[in-house]
């Protein structure tokens, strides 16, 4: 009896270990860099797993280098036998695979409740992203780290400014980033365009300042919580700290804005006469709802969707937007906006799924979205009375050349400016890059981050205006 008690202890202590060496085999074999492409609509999205073990258990980053994500925390890594599950809260995502052989993973990326196939490879390197315009040293003019403060606000910008060397009285532009937390290099799929612009610029004796948004890098404040008036007035208070540099011209600062920031520059050369030429990249002419109705249309139709569904989006947009200027009860508001977005099924849905349409339903209930929906820039750029040089990409999908161009031209003519330049450049985006379909999933892929082409016009301008 005793000899068959050691031998079912024996047994078990020997299954035990052979499970818990299972398991470290296992750990060892998914060790590494694993990496593979989603297959969306219109485009492959490459994603990229750096697996390392971390106290006797597994932690993870996650990389999508084509949207300029790298580092973001994998929340959970579980490992069960031969299947592993990492999951990534930041952006409601899981990752569900099987592990084949030592080099492969099979299984299925599943986020927000949409599902796709994704097979993963171990890789020893990762692919670096070719951006060959990012601007590399020795640079020939001088950079500085400054900060200032916004007065109204109180809050703390943080930027770089950079000053040609053997240079005195030079002219300054500032430039505004579009909508979103941008930083000082407006980086978008690491691609740094405001710092290319900035270099380019201050090469050619023209003084720059760039500034990271509210809440981002080094910059205070709480950016769904601020308007375009509000960074308009961040705007000014860069306009008042350039004033105050003795290498400056404090009468030939003018502002660049790119998209949203094609927005606010107008607003803040409205409201003072320090500004003295504005140039709009890609900027609005329209209200942003009639923005994001020919969004809708341009970048689904460029997607390969098909008339029925684009409607079907379009028809969406409007029982939104609807809701968002016409109900004044904020909890009303809210229970409306989680029902258009589900079809009326949100108190059906469990816990994941709410999330994901609570989140849908925060990119448009904020101060920020509601002012952008029904403010009209033509009233402020009529108010604006220094040169304004309007550039547009033909092949902009997010704010159209045609449309937009035309609307900034008329309502500059209306206000009797006549110091204006309005100019559509062919082949190019809304980052301006040589592109050639304009959609939103191409911006990554161009190693191009600007055209040569729009840099030279800018600055050929700015010294038209500046002499």
């Amino acid at each position: 009896m005793r000899q068959q008690r050691f031998l079912s202890a024996f047994v078990l202590f020997f299954f035990l270990q052979t499970i818990s060496f299972a398991q470290e085999t296992n750990q060892q074999r998914v060790l590494g860099n694993w990496s593979g492409n989603i297959e969306l609509p219109t485009a492959k999205l490459g994603v990229i797993f750096r697996i390392s073990a971390e106290d006797d258990s597994l932690s993870c980053k996650m990389d999508v280098p084509l949207q300029g994500a790298e580092n973001l925390p994998v929340s959970k890594v579980s490992l069960e036998k031969e299947k592993i599950i990492l999951t990534v809260k930041m952006i409601q995502g899981v990752y569900e695979g099987q592990l084949k052989n030592d080099s492969t993973l099979e299984g299925t990326w599943e986020q927000r409740g949409a599902k796709f196939p994704l097979t993963l490879k171990k890789t020893k390197t990762i692919t670096k992203l070719k951006r060959p315009q990012t601007p590399q040293g020795p640079f020939p003019y001088f950079s500085e780290e400054v900060e200032y403060s916004n007065p109204k606000s109180g809050f703390l910008l943080a930027g770089t400014l950079t000053i040609p060397e053997d240079t005195n009285n030079c002219p300054a532009v500032i430039l505004i980033s579009g909508s979103g937390a941008q930083d000082r290099d407006e980086t978008i799929f690491q691609h740094k365009p405001f710092w290319v612009i900035a270099d380019f610029l201050s090469r050619n004796g023209i003084a720059v300042l760039r500034v990271d948004d509210r809440g981002v890098g080094g910059s205070e404040g709480h950016l769904s919580e601020a308007t375009s008036e509000d960074f308009a007035g961040d705007v000014i208070a860069g306009i008042d700290f350039l004033k105050s540099k003795d290498r400056i011209n404090p009468e030939k600062i003018g502002l660049i804005g790119h998209s949203e920031g094609g927005l606010i520059a107008p607003l803040v050369a409205s409201q003072t006469k320090d500004v003295a030429f504005i140039v709009l990249l890609a900027g609005p002419g329209i209200t942003g709802e009639q923005i994001l109705y020919k969004q809708n249309d341009l970048l689904l139709a460029a997607m390969g969707m098909d008339q029925n569904a684009i409607d079907k989006n379009r028809k969406l947009q409007q029982a939104i937007f609807n809701i968002i200027q016409t109900e004044k009860d904020s909890a009303k508001q809210i229970d409306r906006l989680q029902r258009a977005y589900s079809n009326g099924m949100y108190p059906m849905l469990n816990a994941e799924q709410k999330v994901a349409i609570d989140a849908q339903v925060a990119e448009v209930n904020n101060a920020w979205f509601r002012f952008f929906l029904s403010y009209d820039p033509a009233p402020t750029l009529k108010k604006v009375k220094c040169p304004v040089l309007a550039l547009n990409g033909a092949k902009d999908l997010q704010v159209p050349a045609n449309i937009n161009l035309n609307a900034i031209k008329e309502a500059l003519k209306e206000g009797g400016n006549t110091n204006f330049k309005t100019i559509k450049l062919e082949q190019l985006n809304h980052l301006f890059q040589q592109c050639k379909t304009g959609t939103v999933s191409e911006y990554g892929e161009i190693e191009e981050t600007i055209s040569p082409e729009v840099l030279e016009i800018i600055k050929n301008w700015i010294d038209s205006v500046s002499r």
